[in-house]
């Protein structure tokens, strides 16, 4: 039980950081020149994932502003709000899973103790 445990808390914390990575990246969304951050996930020993984050330097939209200076051109932020809502509706529901799995767990953690007593 000790694997599932340890398993469910490194996916918490893979996609508490995904989720954290949408959140800023929608919050970003209409920041000139803000670049989006990706969180790549990798398996990791004994048991469990990590999650790395990593910015996307793809570029933005380029427009023309007109400043006192005059004309000049500026590169909107590279996010994606059709890709980044469903994604992050996607990392809540994993992030839930995981907590499901730490509850089951300690539901049959509590019932092995009662049968034990």
């Amino acid at each position: 039980m000790i694997s599932a445990v340890n398993s469910a808390l490194s996916g918490l914390q893979a996609f508490g950081t995904r989720v954290n990575s949408n959140a800023n990246n929608v919050a970003n969304a209409s920041t000139d020149g803000y670049k989006k951050t990706r969180v790549l996930m990798s398996s990791q020993d004994p048991q469990g994932v990590k999650a790395t984050v990593q910015q996307v330097n793809s570029p933005g939209f380029i427009r023309l502003e007109e400043t006192n200076e005059g004309s000049e051109m500026v590169e909107s932020s590279n996010v994606e709000l059709a890709k980044e809502l469903p994604e992050s509706q996607l990392n809540s529901r994993f992030y839930q899973a995981n907590l499901k799995t730490l509850k089951a767990t300690d539901e049959m953690t509590a019932s092995l103790l009662s049968i034990k007593a």
